[in-house]
């Protein structure tokens, strides 16, 4: 085990986002912010957070949620 200290935050984001992450981390059984945690050390290292079985189910919760941003809107968003 790795000791961390941990702050508490508050960001906003996208709401279908939002969604898929947290019905992501349901089904992986972890909270939001270990789930989010995990994405984004996986992405400092140049490392895909997902394997073949995750992505799949990450499809399917951006067809039920309506997520349809990709990487490429990441900069072009703006808020209504």
């Amino acid at each position: 085990m790795v000791s961390v200290e941990r702050v508490q935050t508050g960001f906003r984001i996208e709401r279908n986002t939002l969604k898929v992450l947290k019905g992501l981390a349901e089904y992986l059984d972890l909270s939001l912010g270990d789930l989010v945690e995990g994405i984004v050390l996986h992405t400092f290292e140049g490392r895909t957070p997902f394997g073949p079985d995750t992505l799949q189910k990450i499809e399917r919760l951006k067809d039920v949620y309506g997520l349809t941003l990709t990487a490429a809107d990441s900069h072009l968003l703006e808020e209504k």
